[in-house]
């Protein structure tokens, strides 16, 4: 994959297919979603709390990375378009950063400006959305070989936000992300 980092890999599809069924009574729309093994096991955490499923989505990613076999120093998870009380992602990687034992860094890249869910802009509208939305805490991961991870990825826009601003930190970024 392309971007704005130095080597990108995607671990899975989230959904392999999906198909508009209309709108039910509240006039929201309905699909019949068909998720790849992965994707269903990130659906059950992010979207229905399900805790179980965080050690299997660890263990593949870190399968994943280890047979890639990047130079890392450290595990950096994209800052979270949507507030939540525990962030999933986080909990992905604070699992696979135990199993590669690696540290992870969640509070050196940060969302300092709240933005819309991004899952609902299209890629201008994200691009736009992320305009001086994270800030990075230049001196915590200079001159290190950074693995940013993302849950979810559909356009690339935070990624691509995010990467930019750790390449300006003269960090030595790697990504990863799930889609």
């Amino acid at each position: 994959m392309s971007g704005s980092w130095d080597d990108g890999r995607t671990l899975d599809r989230h959904v392999s297919s999906s198909e508009f069924l209309g709108y039910n009574e509240y006039g929201h729309p309905q699909f019949d979603t068909t998720r790849t093994e992965l994707g269903e096991l990130l659906y059950r955490l992010k979207y229905k709390g399900d805790q179980s499923v965080i050690a299997p989505i660890a263990r593949t990613a870190g399968n994943f990375i280890r047979d890639w076999q990047p130079r890392l120093d450290v595990i950096v998870p994209a800052p979270a378009s949507k507030p939540r009380a525990v962030q999933p992602l986080f909990q992905i990687v604070d699992a696979v950063g135990e199993l590669l034992e690696l540290p992870v860094d969640k509070t050196s890249v940060r969302k300092v400006k709240p933005t819309p869910e991004l899952k609902n802009l299209d890629f201008a509208e994200r691009v736009d959305a992320l305009v001086g939305v994270h800030s990075i805490e230049r001196n915590a991961l200079k001159d290190r070989r950074v693995l940013l991870i993302d849950d979810l990825y559909q356009s690339g826009a935070t990624l691509n936000a995010v990467a930019r601003l750790v390449k300006k930190a003269e960090v030595l970024p790697v990504c990863s992300r799930w889609r």
